[in-house]
C-alpha cells in the first residue's frame, strides 16, 4: 500500500496558509524558480498528488480521458466557472493529456534563457515602469519577475510582452457562434501581428532598436474577409510609460484613409458579432497602470491547456470543433493538470464608462502564461469568459521551426459571453492568401504590417 505524504488536502491547505500569510512565493515542497533554474523541471517543487490528473482525482479521471458533463465533478475545483458549466450542460468536451514537467516546453527557448540570465535584475521605477534596475533603462529581456510575489508582477510580465516573442505574425480564423442556436453567425480571417522595440532577445539590434526605445509594442491587426471587411486594420502603438493609453489608428477601406480613433474605447468588439475586445488581448490588452488594486486572490491546481493542441495534420493547422446545438460551440481541447495557478483581480481606473468591474486571471505559476479570464459586469455579476491552448509545435515527427526551436505559441481561444451565450472561436492557421503567415522573429513584420503606411498598402492590396 502506497502512503501518501503530501496529498491534495495537504497542498490545498498549504495554498490557503500561504495565501492568508501573505506568503506569495510559487511551489510547495520547494521554491518553483529555483527548481526550474537548477533542473529545468518542476519536479522538486510538487508532491506526485499535484503532478497528474490521476494522482489529483484518485483514479477517477486518468490521462488520456475525456472530461464531460458525465465526471466534470471530479474536477469542478479545477476549472472556472464558464468551461464547468459549459461542460455540464452545453456538450463541452476536453481531453486529458499528462502534466508537462520539462519547463523548456512551457515558453519560447529564448525567452526561457532570457529569464533565467536576467532574474533578480528588474524593478519598477519611481512612475511604476519595469525597468532594469542597474541603470534605469527599459527591461532587457524575459520575465522580469519570474518569482512574483505581487499581482502586479505578474501583470507587469504579461503586458511588456504578450507573445514572448521580439515579433510575432499570427494568421487567424475567427468564428462568431450565436448564443440562440448554435449557428456560425460570421466568419472572419485576418493577421495579428506583434512587434517589441525593447526586451529583445532574438532579434538585432538587442535589447533595444535605439530609435524607437520609448516605445512598448506596435501591434495590428488586419482583416482579410469576408469581402465587406476586407482591408479594415487597426493598429495600436504603445508607450513605454505604463499609464499611457495607445494610439488607435485604423484604416476603412470605404474612406481609404487612415484615421486615428478614441483609444480608450477598448471595451467594443472591432467586428459586428464578436465577443472579443482589445482589453481582453492576452488578458492584458490595457497598458498596466490603466487598470489597479491587482491583488491575489487565490492559489492552486488547474486544468487548461498547455500541450497537445496544435494539429499538423490538417494541412492549415485547423482544429476540430464540437459542442453546442450545432456542433459549432467549442474547440477540440486538450488539457493538463497544472500543479498550481496563482489567481489575480484587477479592477479598471482609467474607464468611465467600462462595462466591467473587475477581471479575475489564473496564471499558471510554471510558465506565468494567463490560461483563464472570467470578467464581471457592474453588477459583479459574471460576464464574459476568456481560455485558450498553448503548444509547442512539435508533434512526432512534425515540427514548425522558431529558428534553432520548435515554435511556441497560442493554438486558440474561446471567448464567451455568459449572458448571451454568444462565443467568439480563433484558431491561429499556418497561412492565408500566401503571403499572411504565422511565425515568430520576422524583422519585415514592422514594414509589413506595423505602421499607418503599411495599414494603406493592406488596404489596397484587399481593394
Amino acid at each position: 500500500m502506497r502512503v501518501i505524504r503530501y496529498d491534495r488536502q495537504y497542498s490545498r491547505r498549504k495554498f490557503l496558509r500561504d495565501c492568508a500569510a501573505g506568503i506569495l512565493g510559487t511551489g510547495v515542497l520547494c521554491p518553483l524558480a529555483q527548481a526550474i533554474a537548477d533542473t529545468g523541471t518542476i519536479e522538486k517543487a510538487y508532491p506526485e498528488e499535484l503532478l497528474s490528473i490521476e494522482g489529483f482525482t484518485k483514479g477517477r479521471i486518468k490521462t488520456g480521458d475525456v472530461i464531460d458533463a458525465s465526471n466534470v465533478e471530479h474536477v469542478k475545483d479545477l476549472l472556472e466557472p464558464v468551461r464547468y458549466e459549459q461542460l455540464l450542460k452545453l456538450g463541452r468536451r476536453l481531453k486529458t493529456l499528462p502534466t508537462t514537467r520539462d519547463a523548456m516546453r512551457l515558453s519560447p527557448w529564448e525567452y526561457i534563457e532570457a529569464t533565467l540570465r536576467n532574474a533578480g535584475k528588474a524593478k519598477f521605477d519611481a512612475k511604476g515602469n519595469v525597468v532594469n534596475a542597474a541603470d534605469g533603462e527599459p527591461w532587457i529581456g524575459g520575465n522580469p519577475f519570474p518569482d512574483p510575489k505581487t499581482g502586479l508582477e505578474l501583470f507587469a510580465a504579461q503586458t511588456l510582452n504578450w507573445g514572448r516573442h521580439d515579433a510575432s505574425t499570427y494568421a487567424f480564423k475567427e468564428f462568431e457562434i450565436s448564443g440562440k442556436d448554435g449557428k456560425v453567425r460570421f466568419n472572419y480571417a485576418g493577421v495579428w501581428a506583434e512587434f517589441s522595440p525593447v526586451a529583445r532577445v532574438v532579434l538585432e539590434p538587442k535589447p533595444y532598436w535605439p530609435e524607437h526605445k520609448d516605445k512598448l509594442r506596435y501591434q495590428t491587426v488586419c482583416f482579410l474577409s469576408p469581402t465587406s471587411f476586407r482591408g479594415t486594420s487597426f493598429l495600436n502603438i504603445w508607450d513605454y510609460d505604463h499609464s499611457t493609453f495607445p494610439n488607435l489608428y485604423g484604416y476603412v477601406p470605404e474612406f481609404r484613409r487612415v484615421r486615428q480613433f478614441p483609444t480608450t474605447q477598448r471595451f467594443e468588439p472591432l467586428v459586428p458579432g464578436s465577443s472579443l475586445y482589445l482589453s481582453d488581448a492576452w488578458a492584458a490588452g490595457d497598458p498596466l497602470h490603466t487598470w489597479g488594486n491587482y491583488r491575489i486572490v487565490g492559489r492552486g491546481p488547474f486544468l487548461a491547456g498547455l500541450s497537445g493542441n496544435w494539429n499538423p495534420s490538417h494541412p492549415n493547422w485547423e482544429c476540430g470543433v464540437h459542442g453546442g446545438a450545432a456542433g459549432q460551440s467549442f474547440w477540440d481541447t486538450s488539457v493538463e493538470l497544472i500543479p498550481e495557478t496563482i489567481i489575480v483581480e484587477a479592477e479598471p481606473l482609467k474607464f468611465p464608462r467600462a462595462p466591467i468591474s473587475k477581471k479575475r486571471v489564473w496564471f499558471d505559476a510554471r510558465n506565468n502564461a494567463v490560461v483563464g479570464m472570467l470578467t464581471f459586469d457592474r453588477r459583479g455579476q459574471p460576464y464574459r469568459s476568456f481560455d485558450g491552448a498553448y503548444d509547442l509545435y512539435e508533434k512526432g515527427s512534425d515540427r514548425h521551426m522558431d529558428g534553432a526551436h520548435p515554435y511556441w505559441s497560442w493554438v486558440h481561444v474561446t471567448a464567451s459571453d455568459i449572458q448571451t451565450g454568444d462565443i467568439t472561436r480563433l484558431n491561429q492557421v499556418r497561412v492565408l492568401e500566401g503571403s499572411h503567415r504565422s511565425g515568430a522573429n520576422d524583422p519585415d513584420i514592422y514594414n509589413k504590417y506595423l505602421t499607418q503606411a503599411a495599414l494603406i498598402k493592406l488596404g489596397a492590396s484587399s481593394a
